[in-house]
């Protein structure tokens, strides 16, 4: 992998902080314990572990589960909300659509505004743009004196309709800031300009909640890195596959909701594009969550209104933002293992994270996790954990599951299938999630898989969802912090306008579009590394059939948009609808919501091929005794993936070892070493 610049990437998760970085050329790779009590320790962690010379660095990327741990740990800000008289319920009231209808105990969300922290302002602007009712700018003030006097400094401001005309949202910070100068204020029209409001509502609420924890983190890593002579460009990993600077992902930070996992799915794009393979199913295991998404035709899939903490019986809460479409489930290597009232075995979401981990680690984790159940069936070498850097206690593993093995009148290794077992039915039913439930055959995919613990259980769910090979790329252990590396920057730009999409509009289609095009170069003027002429735009509409709900995002040509660019659109309109709901109408078609990216490119590593060549037998390190469950135990040759040889076939069972990351290959599997050192299994 070759590059001009110096270029590092971190990304913090549940239980290792990875990086990658590409210096003169030379690929480096670093592993370090996630430091919850201060994230940040962790990042200069594996930046002082590294060899990259941290004066010279060009360029630092940086993804990170501060945003969504904030969420879900309820650490944030207590927020205030100032909207449109009449709408100080919209956040109790949410939709009607409940995700389980004959759940009797369903519970609406919690909002994260109880309603003593709304204050209702008189002001009306209609669907149109046109003023119905003046701001009432003393109602505002007074507002804002009260926010101020109850210890509240951040606030989000969320009027009907700003999406169209957000003028009185203007206003309104600039009497908010008259009086409240020190106060952290949000408009919901800066983070989407699309209609929906309680979405929309909902999306600037999360974005005041986190921005203060957000604000303070980043100002301590950009001093550290500072005090550690850094005098590069620093990014945030955001959502929608792109990067943006400190500064902008400081104003809205809800925007970096998913910036850890989204590297992964980029990464495992651009490893399929060279390979060949445009169609891919991202598998990504780590030690707290496992993640998956689908890239079609080299494109990431990207959702423009993002559920947290939903499931089959809660709905969760809106983000209107865009966020690859990733499906995100509670089962990593550190996972932990519980009995449920029925006697059933269930995994996670419980981890046993960095701090105490899993009981194999020897810090003082007492309860079974996955990866204790592949230590004790011989997947995993206890001598060569992290490259050697850390013993696993096999003896600690097995006290671990001892009680799961009581409880079912079984053998400890019984017991450790039983979580393997699961915890694999728990993967499979995500991967089928994002293909099968979708309308994609997995026989049409390979499958990228990455992750500390990923590699361990792709060959398995690879042959379960039929799909037609499974990678392993190189570097899988860091693959999110190298996917980072690959981004460019990139902005989204929408704008609901509900009318008919045909002929006689793609002048008025048109006009829209230019607007679009236009907050986007000026979005980017800041930025003195990006001319107008580095700036790449795509558009896309979302369409439906007149009289429906949902909508379709469809792709414009580019060029000039007339009623040829709108035929055609609309026939691949029909195409999509058909795959997604599985059937197509001849009835008239109208547009939404009008959608712009606007990226622009930065320097990336490139993907190197190796010259190793050499006898594959002399890459074997030993042998060891693998249980396979139903396929027995057998004696497995262990290889060192470093050392294998390009353009080379093995044949199962196999273990290939590298210090991040260990990959299981199945008795009745095989696979093959390309140009790139990209592991086949087939």
């Amino acid at each position: 992998m070759t590059t001009h610049e110096t270029r590092v990437a971190v990304d913090i998760g549940g239980t290792f902080t990875d990086l990658v970085a590409v210096n003169d050329g030379e690929l480096a790779l670093e592993k370090t314990s996630t430091t919850p009590s201060n994230f940040a320790d962790g990042v200069l962690d594996a930046l002082e572990k590294s060899v990259v010379d941290q004066t010279t660095a060009d360029q630092f990327v940086h993804g990170t589960t501060v945003v969504i741990n904030t969420i879900t740990e309820r650490t944030g800000t207590e927020t205030a909300l100032i909207t449109t008289a009449g709408f100080r319920d919209v956040l109790d009231i949410t939709r009607a659509n409940r995700p389980d209808m004959f759940n009797f105990r369903y519970q609406k969300p919690e909002p994260f505004v109880p309603r003593r922290n709304r204050w209702e302002i008189p002001e009306r602007i209609d669907q149109a743009g046109e003023t119905l009712t003046p701001l009432d700018e003393a109602a505002v003030r007074d507002a804002a004196r009260e926010i101020r006097e109850q210890g509240l400094d951040t606030i989000a401001v969320s009027y009907i309709n700003s999406y169209e005309n957000p003028s009185h949202e203007r206003r309104t910070r600039e009497l908010i800031e008259a009086e409240f100068p020190d106060a952290y204020v949000t408009l919901s029209h800066e983070l989407t300009k699309e209609y929906r409001e309680y979405e929309r509502t909902n999306t600037a609420v999360l974005n005041s909640y986190v921005r203060p924890v957000v604000d303070d983190y980043l100002d301590n890593l950009e001093g550290r890195l500072e005090d550690a002579s850094f005098r590069g460009n620093a990014y945030a990993m955001k959502s929608n596959a792109g990067t943006a600077s400190f500064s902008q992902a400081r104003r809205s930070p809800v925007e970096m909701v998913e910036s850890g996992p989204v590297g992964g799915v980029y990464g495992a794009a651009r490893v399929g594009e060279r390979i060949g393979e445009s169609d891919v199913i991202s598998f990504d295991m780590g030690g707290t969550t496992a993640k998956t998404s689908l890239v079609q035709d080299g494109e990431l899939t990207i959702d423009t209104e993002y559920w947290l903490e939903s499931s089959p019986r809660d709905e969760g809460y809106p983000l209107k933002i865009p966020v690859v479409d990733i499906v995100e489930i509670g089962a990593g290597g550190g996972s932990i293992a519980w009995v449920d009232q029925g006697g059933s075995i269930n995994i996670g979401p419980k981890s046993a994270g960095a701090d105490p981990g899993p009981a194999c680690y020897g810090r003082g984790g007492t309860e079974p996790t996955v990866t204790d159940a592949n230590l004790l069936t011989g997947r995993l070498n206890p001598e060569y954990f992290l490259g050697g850097e850390m013993d696993l206690d096999v003896d600690a593993a097995r006290d671990a599951l001892e009680p799961l093995a009581d409880e079912f009148g079984t053998s400890v290794r019984e017991a450790a299938h039983g979580i393997l077992r699961v915890v694999n039915s728990s993967m499979s039913n995500a991967l089928k999630q994002v293909s099968i439930r979708r309308g994609h055959d997995p026989r049409d995919f390979v499958m990228v898989a990455s992750g500390g613990a990923g590699p361990l259980h792709a060959a398995t769910l690879g042959r379960e969802l039929g799909v037609r090979e499974t990678i392993i790329p190189r570097a899988p252990g860091q693959f999110s912090a190298w996917g980072m590396l690959m981004t460019d920057l990139r902005k989204d730009f929408a704008r609901t306008r509900v009318m008919p999409f045909d002929g006689e509009t793609a002048g008025t289609v048109a006009e829209a579009f230019a607007e679009l095009e236009a907050e986007a170069y000026d979005a980017y003027a800041p930025e003195q590394s990006v001319s107008e002429e580095d700036i790449e735009i795509t558009r896309s509409v979302d369409l439906r059939y007149t009289g429906q709900e949902h909508t379709v995002n469809t792709q414009i040509p580019s060029g000039d948009i007339g009623p040829e660019a709108i035929t055609s659109t609309i026939d691949r309109f029909h195409d999509l609808h058909e795959q997604s709901y599985n059937f197509s109408l001849d009835d008239a078609v109208e547009v939404v919501t009008l959608r712009v990216t606007a990226s622009a490119p930065m320097p990336k590593p490139e993907i190197g091929r190796i010259t190793r060549g050499g006898n594959p037998e002399d890459t074997i390190k030993g042998t060891r005794d693998v249980d396979f469950g139903t396929e027995g135990v057998r004696e497995t040759r262990v290889y060192e993936r470093e050392a294998l040889p390009a353009m080379t076939s093995f044949d199962g069972p196999a273990v290939i070892e590298e210090p991040a990351c260990t990959t299981l290959v199945h008795p009745d599997q095989s696979f093959d070493v390309d140009e790139f050192g990209t592991l086949h299994i087939t």
